[in-house]
């Protein structure tokens, strides 16, 4: 019988919260300590996992716990060197539970982790720049450090002040998520920071983020780096005299709604976009701001042409003593289209989901369906359509005076495809 112990951080300090218990992951189910549900400071770890004494089912439990995996190749490599079968979360979630997304952390192993900062040598930082998901995939199992989606990436610490990287080792926390190029998607960097600061420019929430050059600027040579939102640096702790941050917590939608990360992109349809913003109205502290900005970040989504934005790329964020729950910043924001990728979007709008067929009208039958004032919708659409050609221009000339002259044309290629869909 297996039995993995589930963890929280709650203000700053890591307290029990109970256990996932079977024979292997085909049987393995989740369940609450009474002392955490007792407790003041205890909280549900997920809006689909309320506070019960039964078990949860074993598809409820993987539906949660899953969520917090990494995907495609790199979860393959983590089995594949653990000796483990893919589709057995469970002992992948052993390996890399230490650090997740949010707050959690899965411990099979009691012994006690040494928290430390090991710093990264500029050679080692180029080759993971330049090997690929597999030098991602060796420092996820050399840290126990679980980060979910298909793109190799990495948890690392960074010292602004000294603009040194630390690979985080035991129960250390990192402090930016470094992503690397992909190899069949020309220029994905640069591509992503483009989107994200004409995000930002439109006054949508995002995490402060920035291209890693290490070299000429080739893709072979360049890393994303995010900072992180669900970390918050504190001077009260730290680790080798570094101010380590504190643990907020976080879920996905497809987390919160209990649908599975396989499930992630509607394929029939079945109401997806409606049930983001019931989630919303429902557990948001400050619903209507919410959903305006919801509705903002699918417009946007709309515009930049990026048909990846499924339902686990938009996530909540949780207070630091789990009581206030709000939408977290955007992120994972790429024009897909720029690509010429699928051009299905991940779920429906306003019944369509081809973004070629998608209109102003379907937007308009959306907001019937999602329970909001159409004139709100059909205004924030506007005022989003009428400011992003500029916004668009902006951070491309940002990003051509700092040296990446491409910007110019993916911003050119964008243009196209959006007023063409028009």
């Amino acid at each position: 019988m297996r039995d993995l112990r589930i963890y929280i951080e709650i203000c700053g300090k890591q307290e029990f919260v109970g256990h996932i218990i079977g024979n292997d992951y085909s049987d393995a189910q989740f369940y609450y300590e009474r002392e955490y549900m007792n407790s003041e400071y205890g909280h549900p770890i997920s809006i689909s996992l309320p506070f019960q004494d039964e078990k949860f089912s074993v598809q409820q439990t993987k539906n949660f716990f899953e969520g917090l995996l990494p995907e495609g190749f790199s979860r393959r490599a983590v089995a594949n060197w653990a000796k483990v079968d893919e589709d057995d979360y469970l002992s992948i979630l052993s390996t890399l539970g230490r650090e997740c997304l949010g707050a959690i952390m899965v411990v099979e192993d009691e012994t006690s982790a040494h928290e430390h900062y090991e710093k990264l040598g500029i050679d080692r930082v180029k080759d993971l720049a330049s090997e690929g998901a597999t030098s991602s995939t060796k420092i996820l199992m050399e840290t126990h450090l679980s980060l979910t989606g298909a793109s190799g990436k990495v948890g690392l610490y960074y010292d602004k002040e000294n603009d040194t990287w630390f690979l985080p080792k035991g129960n250390a926390p990192s402090t930016h998520i470094v992503k690397q190029s992909h190899v069949r998607l020309d220029r994905i960097v640069l591509n992503e920071q483009l989107c994200i600061l004409t995000a930002k420019n439109l006054g949508i929430e995002v995490p402060e983020s920035f291209i890693l050059n290490l070299g000429e600027g080739g893709d072979e040579e360049v890393l994303y780096a995010t900072e992180r939102y669900d970390r918050k640096l504190s001077n009260d702790r730290k680790i080798d005299g570094m101010p380590a941050p504190m643990r907020l917590h976080q879920e996905d939608f497809a987390q919160a709604l209990g649908i599975a990360s396989s499930d992630k992109y509607e394929k029939d349809e079945s109401g997806y976009l409606k049930r983001m913003f019931e989630l919303i109205a429902m557990y948001s502290t400050n619903p209507l701001e919410d959903q305006v900005k919801l509705t903002e970040r699918i417009v946007f989504n709309y515009l930049i042409g990026n048909t990846d934005c499924h339902i686990k790329n938009y996530s909540l964020l949780y207070s630091e003593d789990m009581k206030e729950i709000c939408l977290a910043p955007a992120y994972d924001i790429v024009s897909t289209r720029v690509y010429k990728m699928t051009s299905d979007m991940s779920f429906y709008i306003g019944g369509e989901l081809d973004i070629d067929k998608i209109t102003r009208k379907n937007f308009e039958i959306a907001a019937n369906e999602i329970k909001m004032n159409p004139k709100m919708v059909m205004n924030i659409f506007d005022n989003t359509v009428n400011k992003f050609e500029k916004s668009l221009k902006e951070a491309a000339d940002v990003l051509v005076n700092m040296g990446y002259t491409e910007a110019k044309d993916i911003s050119e290629k964008i243009l196209m495809m959006t007023y063409d869909g028009m």
